[in-house]
């Protein structure tokens, strides 16, 4: 019953959210990028160049690290789902981790890679999402899913840097559901 309701208010959310129930999906899935985008920078915008060397344990990344291990996930996810070249290899943000460590670099890399994935899906026709694709040469799914994966993805690693943030005594910023 309640993953029901849940499921209906996700539903109506999005609708919403794109301004008609006869919304494209494609349509949908750009305005929730353009929205993780803007919470994303509240992130970064929260975060002083502090936080952004900060490494809660040795073996964690440090804030800048998830940044951008988010952005090459991006990049990555994005290329894979669309088919458009990547202007950056995997792994080449989080290996010049030094090179982004003041927050104007940090922030100019991370809202980069959200431009690349919301002007691919801007360039992926609609028909052409439940196309077949591979995802980081090991996982079969559409084109749909693997925005989705990346979606779910930059999710999870902005989440991440919560803890960061209040560990350094900043409030980090409020869900931003619409």
């Amino acid at each position: 019953m309640m993953l029901g309701l849940m499921c209906f208010v996700t539903l109506i959310s999005l609708n919403d959210r794109s301004g008609s129930a006869s919304a494209s999906k494609t349509t949908v899935m750009i305005a929730e990028w353009e929205r993780a985008k803007a919470y994303t920078l509240e992130y970064l915008s929260a975060a002083d160049e502090e936080v952004i060397v900060f490494k809660p344990t040795p073996e964690m990344r440090t804030f800048g690290q998830q940044m951008l291990h988010l952005a090459e996930a991006n990049y990555g996810f994005a290329s894979a789902a669309s088919g458009k070249t990547s202007p950056i290899k995997f792994g080449q943000l989080e290996k010049a981790a030094d090179d982004y460590r003041s927050k104007d670099a940090l922030t100019k890399a991370l809202m980069e890679s959200y431009d690349f994935v919301i002007a691919a899906l801007k360039e992926t026709e609609e028909s052409q999402m439940d196309d077949s694709v591979k995802i980081f040469d090991r996982f079969e799914m559409s084109r749909e899913t693997g925005f989705h994966k990346a979606f779910e993805h930059q999710t999870h690693h902005r989440g991440q840097t919560t803890v960061y943030l209040r560990l350094k005594g900043i409030k980090p910023p409020n869900e931003r559901l619409l």
